[in-house]
């Protein structure tokens, strides 16, 4: 599908500011995913200019189920969907990726086997570095950030329960913050980084109800209250709060019971990401969600207008009837 006229605005684009938008979105690779309460749509920007869109309908559990719609449930449950959407969305994009090397392959004799190699090599690699950093909320988070912490804790033989759960914390918060740096230093994670600053900016001007254009989104910033690295940092200080009230653990069958625990903190955490979005004019919200929108400055970066035509091109996708 050619790029739609992202100039035109039609009621459905129009969201009042007061309006509780649930949208969320995600990088891919030269690309936008969007999820609205009723569509899925991933925009991808090929090698010839041309913008593909592929939207499917998706209802959340929550919706469907109201039983599930519960304070801290509902958080466990849409954190599971969103992993579920955005591999699948990643996988997309590298299929095109892919499909768009053997068709240059195919055009052009005179391109060198190993460049092509080399390209091939790179959009692995950002596949791969996309992935984990959709998989470390449930995956690579229970080894890396619940864990591991637990043994080096141990090894600085720290006695007391509340300062054992604090030294904890702060090594497991040591460890996304190198793993944050590891990948800003990856340079085929500076797109994904661009196209993720144009996914905040599209849905800060749905959430102040401005047309979808271009010149309207640009002036807004790339740092948004409910990003997944600010809800992954709230992850890791929630986590403090609820393991101080269990103790410190002495057995390894005591460090993973402590796994079961991730539903419930990753449940508080949906809440409490959710919670700044509605409230992010409150001093006592801006000043909580504060560190999250500064790491932000690692994980996104100013796009430019090309980039930002994809984003608006997946939301409005996402929000059409």
């Amino acid at each position: 599908m050619k790029i739609m006229d992202i100039d035109k605005k039609p009621s459905y684009y129009q969201v009042s500011a007061s309006e509780d938008v649930q949208i969320g979105g995600q990088a891919v690779i030269e690309g936008v995913m969007m999820r609205s309460p009723q569509y899925v749509s991933i925009a991808l920007r090929k090698s010839n200019g041309e913008i593909v869109v592929k939207k499917d309908a998706f209802v959340p559990l929550i919706k469907r189920y109201k039983f599930l719609n519960l304070p801290i449930i509902r958080g466990a449950i849409t954190l599971v969907e969103t992993l579920y959407i955005g591999i699948k969305a990643l996988t997309y994009s590298a299929d095109i990726a892919a499909q768009e090397d053997l068709e240059g392959e195919e055009s052009s004799k005179e391109v060198k086997k190993e460049d092509a190699l080399r390209s091939k090599k790179e959009k692995l690699f950002t596949t791969l570095w996309l992935s984990l950093s959709i998989a470390l909320g449930v995956f690579l988070a229970l080894f890396l950030f619940f864990y591991l912490p637990l043994v080096l804790t141990d090894l600085l033989r720290v006695k007391a329960g509340y300062l054992f759960n604090i030294v904890d914390g702060m090594i497991r918060i040591s460890i996304f913050l190198v793993y944050l740096w590891l990948i800003t230093m990856w340079k085929s994670m500076r797109r994904i980084f661009e196209y993720h600053g144009a996914e905040h900016k599209s849905i800060f001007a749905l959430e102040r109800g401005e047309g979808l254009t271009v010149e309207n989104v640009k002036k807004y910033s790339t740092h948004h209250p409910r990003c997944g690295t600010s809800f992954l940092l709230i992850v890791m200080l929630v986590s403090i709060a609820i393991f101080m009230f269990v103790g410190r653990p002495h057995t390894i069958q005591e460090r993973l019971i402590r796994l079961l625990y991730v539903p419930l903190i990753g449940g508080i955490s949906y809440e409490l990401i959710k919670l700044s979005g509605k409230k992010a004019t409150n001093r006592l919200v801006r000043a909580l969600v504060a560190p999250g929108l500064w790491l932000q400055r690692m994980t996104t970066k100013e796009p430019d207008d090309k980039q930002l035509e994809v984003a608006i091109v997946a939301l409005k996708s996402s929000l059409e009837k």
